[in-house]
C-alpha cells in the first residue's frame, strides 16, 4: 500500500468545530481515509463586547496575557489590533502550539508555551508563571472555561481578570445520518479534542448512539479527555501525541498495526 494511503478504508468521525476541522479532515483524506465531519462544538462571538473592549483599552495595566485556545486568539486579536498595539511590557502565554501558531499569524512570535504536553497543567509548570505575587494577569477564553489555570495563578498571588471573547455551545444538528453510518459499522474511529465536546456528543447522539460510541475507538491527545471517556463507558480509548499531527499519527499507527496483524494471521 502506498505510504500516502495508510488509512485506506478507515472512516473517521472528526468532531472539531466546523471552522477548525479542515486541517485534520484534509490529512485523513490524503492518507486514504474518509473523514466524517460532525462538529460537537459551535464557536460564536460574544453578544456584548463592551467589557472586552474596555479591557483591551487598558492592556498596558497587565503584566501577562494568556490565550487558552486558537479561538481565543482569533476572536480577541482582531479586536486588539483594531484598537491598539500590544504593550511592549506585556508577556504573552498560550496553553498549546495551536494558539502559538494562531498568534504568529498576527505577528506575535515571542510567547511562553509548554513543551511536550499542551494543557493548563503544563503551562503552570513554566518558570515565568511561578513568581506571580502582585502580577496582573488577563486570561482570554470562552464562556465557562476551566478554572484550574486562573485559580492556580491567584493562589500564587496574581491579580486575575477573565476576558470572555467567544462563546462555546452545542450545535443544533441532527444525528440520524451519523447513527446510520455507525450502526452499519462504517465508522472505525472517533477523534475528540474537548471534554465539553465529548459530553455534547453523548447528548447529541442519544441513548442508541451512546452505546455505539462506547463500542467505538476514541482517539484523543489529552489524558483528561481520555479519563472522561472511560468514565462515560468508552472502553477503547487511545491517547495520542498533541495536535492534529498527533491524532493523525495515532490513527495511522493503530490501523497499520491492525492491518499487519490481519495480514500475518
Amino acid at each position: 500500500m502506498p505510504a500516502t494511503k495508510l488509512l485506506a478504508g478507515v472512516n473517521v468521525l472528526v468532531t472539531r468545530p466546523k471552522h477548525q476541522a479542515n486541517n485534520l479532515t484534509n490529512k485523513i483524506h490524503a492518507m486514504g481515509g474518509k473523514p466524517v465531519l460532525f462538529p460537537v462544538l459551535e464557536i460564536t462571538d460574544v453578544t456584548d463586547k463592551q467589557s472586552l473592549l474596555t479591557l483591551i483599552e487598558h492592556l498596558e495595566q497587565f503584566d501577562l496575557a494568556i490565550f487558552v485556545s486558537p479561538n481565543a486568539v482569533n476572536k480577541a486579536m482582531p479586536l486588539i489590533i483594531a484598537k491598539r498595539s500590544l504593550p511592549a511590557n506585556l508577556k504573552i502565554a498560550v496553553v498549546g502550539k495551536g494558539s502559538a501558531d494562531a498568534l504568529q499569524d498576527f505577528g506575535v512570535k515571542d510567547v511562553i508555551m509548554p513543551t511536550g504536553r499542551y494543557d493548563s497543567e503544563a503551562l503552570l509548570t513554566q518558570s515565568e508563571l511561578q513568581q506571580m505575587q502582585g502580577k496582573r494577569v488577563v486570561i482570554f477564553r470562552g464562556n465557562d472555561g476551566r478554572k484550574l489555570l486562573g485559580d492556580s495563578l491567584i493562589e500564587r498571588g496574581a491579580v486575575l481578570e477573565y476576558a470572555q471573547c467567544y462563546h462555546r455551545g452545542k450545535p443544533d444538528i441532527d444525528a440520524p445520518e451519523i447513527l446510520a453510518t455507525w450502526s452499519h459499522s462504517q465508522l472505525k474511529a472517533v477523534t475528540m479534542t474537548s471534554s465539553e465536546g465529548l459530553l455534547n456528543l453523548f447528548s447529541m447522539v442519544g441513548t442508541s448512539g451512546q452505546q455505539l460510541l462506547k463500542d467505538n475507538l476514541l482517539f484523543t491527545a489529552h489524558e483528561r479527555i481520555a479519563n472522561l471517556a472511560r468514565e462515560l463507558g468508552i472502553v477503547n480509548v487511545i491517547t495520542t501525541k498533541a495536535g492534529d499531527a498527533g491524532l493523525l499519527q495515532g490513527l495511522i499507527d493503530h490501523f497499520q498495526t491492525v492491518k499487519n496483524h490481519r495480514d500475518s494471521s
